[in-house]
């Protein structure tokens, strides 16, 4: 995958301040307050930065952590994922793989199909209402 590599300034100009904080800073927004965090359209949820599609409505799922939540990525390859040692904790970070920018984190306590919760931002990600062909 081709990374997208851009100065801080050019990131500061084409991001809000809170997608910037969030996804330049490794910030986290408050919990229940993200834009999608209660979202149920049909669609794919794309990274806000860059743009590259991440997850699919359909893994999307009420965690009741206040922040958007899937149990998979698109594919493999549409999640990086690195050690954060932040905070006083250890826990597993979830990277965009195109522009590297910060979308939340990976815990081992989702559902099924995988066991795994991606728990990300909302300011970190975009979505891309599925396109009903005109009906």
């Amino acid at each position: 995958m081709e990374r997208t590599v851009k100065s801080e300034e050019e990131w500061r100009r084409e991001l809000s301040p809170e997608q910037y904080r969030v996804l330049r800073e490794k910030g986290t927004e408050r919990a229940f307050t993200g834009s999608l965090w209660d979202h149920h359209e049909e669609g794919v949820y794309t990274c806000a930065a860059c743009g590259l599609e991440l997850f699919a409505s359909d893994a999307k799922y009420d965690s009741g952590s206040g922040w958007p939540s899937f149990h998979s990525p698109l594919a493999p390859d549409r999640i990086d994922t690195d050690v954060d040692a932040s905070h006083g904790m250890v826990r597993t970070e979830a990277i965009c793989p195109r522009c590297g920018g910060h979308l939340g984190h990976v815990f081992p306590d989702g559902p099924p199909p995988t066991g795994t919760r991606y728990c990300v931002n909302s300011a970190s990600l975009a979505f891309r209402k599925k396109d009903t062909g005109g009906r």
